[in-house]
């Protein structure tokens, strides 16, 4: 039995209704008439006409009903030549003028039958421009209404002059749902009904098992993830038409139930109160921060979906990675489509290149997503992991396990791999997550949480992975320090400042990426070459391409340097110097020592020796990642050691290797979350052992502490083994 919903408290004001009934209830897959549903309908509008609602009734079928007789008619007309023939198609106004005479005379027969009068009113679009049309209209209105009778709204199809029924105008519509909300809007009514062959709307087609019907409408929430099915093949509208018409009504003020006209008393429930059907209301965004869900819902929800998930088997949760991996490339078209409305709409908005280039999802990058997770998956069971063994008295034995840290919030840049990648390893690590991905990205995000979410099994629940769509509602999630354990923000040392200031819960820093490479004086200058080239031109968008290249005094005095300038800007990549290389090689000065490109850019500067190096990183980077290239070892180890410091804590330092290599793929982490540059409580690249955690297990046979009487500590290290 449907709840009495405090959502809809607003029809107890409710007086003036429109319905609209869709050609889907009115006729049958046949074409004819649907006698039952037409006669519930009548008996529902008969019983709140005499509870003193003023009814109004917007109808389609006339056209289907028209064609099915048109047929019948040809048919027992033509000859058995003549059926082999192929056959026109039947000019739809005429089916229009014959479907609306019967349809009517059904409505006239059924409400005679219940003793209410109905009248029949054809309008066309062209009608609504003329005011006194408008005016006349609302005074006809009026007086049916006085006169206690049903006025029976239609599209005069038979005569319309309209070409492009579908153009969007301000004072006309394009079908029997954008009439009956421009009716309503007219009317001045108190609520409108749209009657459909469906429950309402859904997340998805109807026909989707995963797809789940949604109460209220958020459009915020709702209008970057809703995916449509077919059209109606009946009809000239659909959901499609149904949810601009209640957007546009509820726009307006006037609150709009779609539901299905295939129950006897739907219509009676929504006027009761019920919770039947897909609510739109001007004030449904008031009703909650996160639509349906509140901030705390939200990451309830998470919590309790991952503790389901943690007493999954470790098979059942890497079968749950490979269904994602499979579900990607199983959509990878329409997650490409969304994705490249995604970069168009960046590049007309005059985004810079680097936030386009990491907006930007091939094909390809669609399956390396897809194969990273499988990589995941068959990788060693994280969870539950003995990590140490002591023995505390004999027969009591104590385990450390890896545990999971519970929820965690990720707020990430503009890169919607980021988001496949961060849900995969939450999943493989037990965790709950809610993810806020950058705005540039809404549709990229919305396809890739839907496709990653329906790959979850209903018994963890889709509340696992929840996605936050709005900016706003960050601040509610960062009050919940008793629901959420983690949040790491993937951005500016600005954004990772603020959140750290505004929330108790534990935040890991994600921040700049400026990335040095210091070519020192005993560098092999072919594998330098090789190096800064990869460092700065294999992926220039990437928080680990280099941006500052540092270079010893003595390579300035040959053409080691010059060399290095030249094969970076036949890449094309820009070069400007700090104070001394723009000094002495005559090139731009650098707008910032502490400066991240993420472009074919890059600062070049020289100094004196390897401790100058290390000083330059200390003031000017971001403790992300550093490389040297040198052939002398004490050099090296001086540098690996140097820029560790406790002033600059490195995330990850490289010998002649390029900074590209410090990411969860290259260290065989499978993905990654970020790179962490504090040293609470990891470090580098996050793969699943940065969102582990530990707890401790006991197992005695009856010790008791008793003031340490008797005991006897052995604290004796085990093998994990046993």
């Amino acid at each position: 039995m449907e709840a009495v919903d405090s959502t809809r408290a607003f029809v107890k004001d409710v007086k003036r209704v429109i319905i609209k009934v869709g050609t889907a209830v009115v006729t049958r897959a046949d074409g004819r008439l649907a006698l039952g549903r037409l006669g519930a309908l009548c008996e529902q509008i008969q019983e709140l006409d005499s509870e003193g609602y003023e009814v109004n009734l917007v109808t389609s079928g006339a056209v289907g009903v028209g064609r099915q007789r048109l047929r019948y008619r040809r048919l027992i007309n033509s000859s058995f030549a003549d059926l082999q023939k192929p056959q026109m198609e039947l000019d739809w106004k005429a089916c229009a003028a014959i479907g609306q005479n019967g349809l009517m005379a059904l409505y006239d027969t059924l409400f005679s039958q219940l003793d209410v009068s109905s009248a029949q009113l054809l309008v066309t679009d062209n009608d609504f421009r003329d005011l006194d049309f408008r005016r006349q209209l609302n005074e006809t209105v009026k007086n049916l209404a006085s006169l206690k009778v049903i006025p029976i709204f239609n599209e005069n199809d038979a005569v319309r002059t309209r070409k492009a029924p579908y153009e969007d105008s301000s004072v006309t519509f394009r079908d029997n749902d954008s009439l009956s909300a421009l009716l309503a809007l007219e009317l001045k009514a108190d609520l409108l009904i749209l009657l459909s062959d469906v429950d309402g709307l859904y997340s998805g087609p109807p026909s989707d098992p995963n797809s789940e019907l949604i109460h209220t409408y958020v459009k915020e929430r709702h209008e970057r993830i809703i995916t449509f099915g077919d059209k109606s093949i009946v009809g000239r509208g659909g959901m499609t038409a149904k949810v601009k018409a209640a957007v546009y009504a509820a726009h307006a003020g006037i609150p709009v139930v779609i539901t299905s006209g295939f129950a006897a008393d739907n219509i009676l429930k929504v006027l009761n109160g019920k919770r039947v059907g897909t609510l739109f209301h001007q004030d449904a965004n008031k009703w909650g921060p996160l639509g349906e869900v509140g901030a705390r819902e939200m990451a309830v929800a998470a919590r309790e979906s991952s503790r389901r998930l943690q007493a999954m088997s470790s098979n059942e949760r890497s079968k749950i990675l490979m269904d994602i991996a499979d579900a990607l490339e199983a959509n990878e078209k329409q997650i490409i489509a969304e994705d490249e409305a995604d970069v168009a709409e960046a590049q007309q908005a005059g985004y810079e290149k680097s936030l386009v280039s990491r907006l930007a999802l091939k094909p390809v990058k669609v399956s390396s997503l897809a194969n990273a997770i499988r990589v995941l998956a068959n990788m060693e069971e994280p969870v539950g992991c003995v990590v140490k063994r002591t023995e505390l008295l004999e027969g009591h034995i104590l385990e450390k396990l890896s545990s999971p840290m519970g929820v965690l919030l990720i707020i990430f840049e503009s890169r919607p791999d980021a988001l496949a990648q961060i849900a995969s390893l939450a999943i493989r690590s037990g965790n709950g997550l809610l993810l806020k991905g950058g705005k540039e990205a809404r549709r990229s995000n919305t396809i890739l949480h839907k496709v990653i979410t329906s790959a979850i099994p209903k018994i963890v629940g889709e509340g696992l992975i929840g996605l936050v769509t709005s900016r706003g509602e960050i601040p509610e999630l960062l009050k919940l320090d008793d629901m959420i354990d983690l949040v790491i923000p993937r951005g500016s040392n600005k954004l990772v400042s603020q959140i750290k200031a505004s929330t108790k819960i534990p935040v890991l820093g994600h921040a700049d990426g400026i990335c040095h490479v210091y070519v020192d004086k005993s560098a092999n200058m072919d594998m330098a070459k090789r190096i800064v080239l990869d460092a700065k031109t294999d992926y220039p968008a990437a928080c680990n391409a280099t941006e500052t290249l540092i270079v010893h005094k003595e390579l300035a005095q040959t053409s080691a340097l010059n060399d290095l300038i030249m094969e970076l800007q036949v890449k094309g990549v820009a070069i400007v110097g700090g104070p001394r290389t723009s000094s002495l090689l005559n090139i731009p000065k650098a707008p910032s020592l502490h400066h991240e490109y993420s472009s074919l850019a890059c600062t070049v500067e020289i100094v004196d020796d390897v401790y100058a190096a290390i000083d330059h990183i200390h003031k000017h980077g971001s403790a992300h990642t550093d490389c040297i290239i040198t052939e002398d070892s004490e050099v090296a180890e001086v540098f690996l050691n140097g820029v560790d410091s406790i002033d600059v804590p490195s995330a990850a330092v490289f010998h002649n290797a390029s900074t590209r290599f410090r990411d969860g793929f290259h260290f065989g982490f499978g993905a990654e979350v970020g790179v962490s540059t504090s040293r609470i409580h990891a470090r580098g690249p996050l793969g699943v052992e940065g969102l582990l955690t530990t707890r401790w297990i006991g197992r005695g046979s009856g010790h008791v502490v008793n003031g340490d009487k008797g005991l006897v500590y052995t604290h004796k290290d085990l093998a994990l083994q046993d």
